[in-house]
């Protein structure tokens, strides 16, 4: 007899906020089929990467003698529940134990984990999501910065593809001509059937603070600026040119972005693009200023698709 393997899913870096607040699930409809959590950003996810501050580990035991490790991340945005029991592999349990003694002699303590989506729905109707830790470690916050990065990158897409879906008709086949690659028309057809509305701001905010963090800023000293991802109007009318203040504020924002994210080695192109795009400038005329920057002599690429201040 021949056993057939469920494929692994992909991981997805995720901010708490956006999945907590999911209360869709799709569950296989085979025995080895992968159910998934499907957030209001239309993210159908399995599997996901998380980190953030550790605020509780508590050990709880079960009618049959179990111990279930109980816990809480906190990232800029909100909270991930997670727990560890006797069934995850060893070197998990082990983790857990570990972390929650530095825990309990007042460290404080940063996380990554590679966790399994869950969901529950109580008889009341109530709905929660939980992660459930494949494997993990303790980091320090250059790394922690690292996990944001890529947890923004990847939300920044979620939120554009979001914008795009909700600019046509709820089908696929628009949403493939809007420009939204196949991998993600199914769950944006899911997410825009069930929830009603979505607060695109309150993500774009919660990347605002993530960014601060990246950049060693502290979060309450930042304002709570309105981020603008939407560039539908400007690309309807190509002839609006913006203006010099604007392309002042961008020239300064890039420099500034170098100056806080190059840790010796210059700051890769994509996160100076992305950094931008978080505060409402376009990709596009991120690149402009960069290439406009490299020509005058104030940057240079020590390597390809890197920048570093001359």
């Amino acid at each position: 007899m021949i056993t057939r393997r469920a494929k692994r899913q992909p991981a997805v870096h995720m901010l708490a906020s956006e999945f907590s607040e999911s209360t869709l699930h799709e569950k296989g409809s085979g025995e080895y089929d992968p159910s998934f959590i499907i957030t209001k950003l239309g993210a159908k996810v399995n599997r996901v990467v998380v980190s953030g501050m550790l605020e509780r580990l508590e050990p709880r035991e079960t009618s049959n003698g179990a111990t279930i490790w109980q816990g809480q991340l906190r990232d800029p945005s909100g909270l991930h529940y997670f727990s560890v029991g006797d069934y995850e592999p060893e070197s998990m349990r082990e983790l857990v134990i570990d972390a929650s003694k530095k825990l309990e002699s007042g460290d404080t303590l940063m996380m990554l984990m590679v966790a399994k989506a869950r969901f529950f729905q109580n008889d009341e109707g109530a709905i929660y999501t939980s992660i459930r830790p494949e494997e993990g470690a303790i980091i320090g916050p250059s790394r922690y910065r690292q996990w944001l990065h890529e947890a923004c990158k990847q939300t920044l897409t979620r939120i554009s593809n979001h914008q795009k879906a909700y600019s046509c008709e709820a089908n696929a086949e628009a949403y493939a001509e809007s420009g939204i690659e196949r991998e993600w028309i199914n769950g944006l057809l899911l997410s825009r059937s069930h929830y009603e509305m979505v607060d695109i701001e309150q993500y774009k905010f919660n990347l605002l603070r993530a960014l601060d963090i990246i950049e060693n800023r502290p979060i309450e000293d930042s304002p709570r600026p309105i981020l603008n991802l939407n560039t539908d109007e400007q690309d309807q009318n190509p002839d609006v040119s913006p203006s010099a203040d604007d392309e002042d504020s961008l020239r300064e924002t890039v420099l500034q972005l170098i100056d806080s994210l190059d840790k010796g080695e210059g700051v890769d192109f994509d996160a100076i693009l992305s950094n931008a795009a978080a505060r409402g400038f376009s990709r596009d005329a991120a690149e402009e200023v960069l290439d406009v920057l490299s020509e005058e002599g104030i940057l240079h690429e020590p390597r390809f698709g890197w920048f570093k201040r001359t």
